[in-house]
């Protein structure tokens, strides 16, 4: 016990985009580098044998306030950027997260309590048919927090997108829009388009989704969707564009309406030669 307190381990699951794994693997020695120079732990990339471009981040701490001064540390937020500009970033195993004894209690309450399926925000608005319900077909009826984290990387990002769209409110365009933002430890913040008799005050659902993920205390970002039920799929405006590429850097977009999946993009194809804090 007394060891486990001193050292502390997480694990990242990268996977790196096509032609760049040198600059990966740079970026990671510079990274180990910062950590021991600063006295906050060491890392070690392991290749997986089976997936040529995924690489597995083995991360040791000197302990969890080591583990707290390094994600506070702006250095190493620098090269955490170019690392999910670079490839696609999930968290397997986080070994520095305190302990939150009033989060174990309220768990340990819910555990014996038979919860109330059809009850409150898990309760759908709309009956949409089986499909999207069916998980015979392998679909999740409801993507909560919990659900998403328990299964990184087997999210219907578009799905989730769809649902938030239910929740806009465009009482002026009746044009409704749905997002949902990837985090880089898989979970899913969605957002919708709300509008306002101002207009100018209205917030896409991109926004609104980016916005509602930092407040939550999300920093990193791999991916989001953005669903409207136009027959072309709809990509963010300029506006939202900006946005993601200040707080999320190369994001994938996936793009898609009601019935379909469209597109998939990076960031940096839909915002070419953007402004960012590199110019000021």
């Amino acid at each position: 016990m007394a060891e486990s307190d001193r050292t502390r381990v997480s694990v990242l699951l990268a996977d790196v985009s096509v032609g760049l794994e040198l600059e990966f693997l740079a970026l990671a020695r510079e990274f180990n580098a910062t950590l021991n120079r600063k006295g906050y732990g060491r890392d070690e990339v392991v290749r997986d044998e089976g997936v040529p471009l995924r690489f597995y981040t083995i991360r040791t701490w000197i302990d969890a306030d080591a583990a707290e001064r390094c994600h506070g540390d702006v250095e190493l937020q620098r090269l955490t950027t170019r690392l999910f500009q670079i490839a696609r970033v999930t968290q397997v195993i986080n070994g520095a997260k305190r302990a939150d004894p009033t989060r174990l209690l309220d768990d340990d309450r819910r555990a014996h309590i038979e919860p109330d399926r059809r009850t409150g925000f898990d309760r759908r608005v709309k009956n949409v048919g089986g499909l999207q319900g069916d998980r015979r077909n392998r679909r999740d009826r409801r993507l909560g927090p919990r659900r998403l984290r328990e299964r990184p990387g087997d999210v219907d990002l578009v799905g989730a997108a769809r649902r938030a769209r239910q929740h806009a409110d465009a009482a002026f365009s009746n044009f409704k829009v749905g997002a949902a933002l990837e985090t880089a430890d898989g979970t899913v913040v969605t957002g919708c388009n709300i509008e306002n008799a101002t207009y100018g005050l209205t917030m896409c659902a991109e926004r609104v989704a980016m916005f509602k993920a930092l407040s939550e205390g999300h920093r990193a970002f791999t991916r989001i969707a953005i669903v409207a039920d136009t027959e072309a799929p709809t990509p963010p405006c300029g506006a939202c564009r900006q946005i993601l590429w200040e707080f999320g850097g190369n994001l994938e977009i996936k793009l898609g309406n009601l019935t379909k999946e469209g597109a998939t993009h990076r960031l940096r194809d839909l915002l070419p030669l953007p402004f960012d804090a590199r110019l000021l």
